[in-house]
């Protein structure tokens, strides 16, 4: 069934693309210690070249890119010109992104950031966001109308592998944990949803547990594998009851072979590889 602007929701797109290309995620994470390590300066143009040449690289290989726009941003004006460029790059390679800005907020601020990242008319607007609900779930709701009526998705912190991460994810309420909530919550969101619905977890990758349910009907992206220390077996040890809405992302990994896309390319397939089976 088509959203409001007549394009397929984003859950049922993912799907479709996890089944054709597999279920990786590539982050591009141009920060500075990568830029040096390609050779490239860190400014704009050293962002655009990598951000660019993994675009290529990984173009008809992965279902999805990561774009961290932290690493954009800290350029200023110049950085979040080469984000949009970015972004455009990706979708016409047939790539679908994520935009990884992590936003929350309430009211009004919160449908001006819906608006800018998930809103087709705008030149940043991705195909799904990363948000931060500790300012109460329902502060989110903003960003679920807007990816509703455009077709687009929503990936919502919930259990995390930051070391401080529990502080907050793991406090007890009368319903069991923080994250145990936020899960339940877009459980509710993507119920009769088919073939998965568009609002998705975030989880950690380096987790050694997991005391939550996490079939929520939805995508759970999950970072960390890689140069962060998680491996394929680690990510299906952990999430491997609910494989089919897994979306493993490895960033640093794949892109640590640069510079020449022949060899971004290569990285990416063998952890592709990995996932498979």
């Amino acid at each position: 069934m088509a959203e409001g602007d007549g394009r397929l929701p984003f859950g049922t797109r993912l799907r479709a693309a996890v089944d054709a290309r597999g279920k990786l995620c590539v982050g591009i994470d141009p920060h500075a210690s990568l830029l040096a390590h390609w050779g490239l300066p860190d400014d704009p143009s050293g962002v655009e070249r990598l951000a660019l040449t993994c675009v290529e690289a990984v173009a008809g290989e992965v279902v999805v890119v990561k774009l961290q726009s932290a690493f954009f941003e800290r350029h200023g004006s110049a950085g979040v010109a080469v984000l949009e460029r970015a972004i455009a790059a990706a979708r016409a390679a047939d790539l679908l992104v994520i935009l990884d800005v992590k936003r929350g907020d309430v009211d009004s601020t919160a449908v001006a950031y819906a608006d800018a990242y998930l809103d087709p008319s705008s030149a940043l607007a991705a195909d799904a966001i990363t948000v931060s609900p500790f300012l109460g779930f329902g502060s989110l709701q903003p960003f679920f109308d807007v990816a509703q009526a455009h077709g687009t998705g929503v990936f919502v912190l919930a259990r995390t592998s930051n070391p401080d991460g529990d502080e907050v994810q793991g406090a007890r309420t009368g319903a069991g944990t923080v994250a145990a909530s936020v899960l339940s919550r877009l459980r509710d969101l993507n119920a009769g949803a088919e073939p998965m619905g568009s609002f998705g977890a975030v989880i950690g990758g380096t987790l050694a547990n997991l005391r939550e349910d996490v079939a929520i009907n939805g995508p759970l992206l999950v970072p960390g594998l890689g140069a962060q220390g998680a491996t394929a077996n680690d990510v299906r040890r952990l999430l491997g009851h609910v494989w089919d809405q897994v979306l493993p992302s490895s960033s640093r990994g794949i892109l640590a072979a640069g510079p020449t896309p022949d060899a971004v390319r290569r990285a990416a397939r063998e952890v592709a590889a990995s996932l498979t089976g």
